[in-house]
């Protein structure tokens, strides 16, 4: 029990952080994080498994999220009573595991092509975003990891998006994809 007081002393006020910065409302952000400690605690046998604690911490709080999310949308049978303050662009990082098989389908195509495009990537770029969005390595991990500072790691990050999304959006067959009417 031990080892979850101290995963729980680290990186409490992180999830915190992160329950505000989704729900962007104080209660709604205690009972989020009060949520993902639960699952926590249920499934403590992992902690001692998991090599990147954050990371996975990050992926239940984001998890969570959404499914309180997708509840409350289907609760609400009308669009315009979603959550105005919802951050879509972090939701869409994160996998889910409640997807439709069409859903599935067109998140293997979607992931291969860009994966295809990122080759098209100087390999600098290609590890900045790897090690962001699917190893979910903090912007310090990363600067530690390439050995460069953080201001760099940030620059990579910003240049390596825009270079795909160029790379996606020249492509003429693949423009519906990336951008949706």
């Amino acid at each position: 029990m031990s080892k979850i007081c101290d995963v729980y002393e680290e990186f409490n006020r992180y999830i915190y952080h992160l329950c505000l910065k989704l729900t962007r409302n104080p209660l709604e952000a205690e009972d989020l994080m009060q949520e993902v400690w639960v699952k926590v605690v249920r499934n403590q046998k992992q902690v001692e498994q998991v090599d990147h604690v954050k990371a996975w911490l990050t992926t239940i709080t984001m998890n969570t999220f959404r499914d309180r999310y997708r509840k409350n949308v289907r609760r609400s049978k009308y669009v315009m009573n979603q959550p105005e303050t919802l951050d879509v662009p972090i939701l869409e990082l994160v996998p889910n595991n409640e997807v439709s098989t069409e859903e599935q389908i067109e998140k293997v195509v979607i992931t291969k092509i860009v994966q295809e495009k990122m080759k098209q990537l100087d390999s600098i770029y290609q590890k900045t975003l790897w090690y962001f969005y699917v190893e979910q390595y903090s912007l310090a991990e990363i600067s530690n990891l390439m050995k460069v500072s953080i201001g760099t790691v940030k620059s990579r990050l910003f240049r390596a998006k825009q270079r795909l999304k160029e790379i996606l959006m020249s492509d003429n067959n693949l423009v519906d994809v990336v951008m949706p009417v």
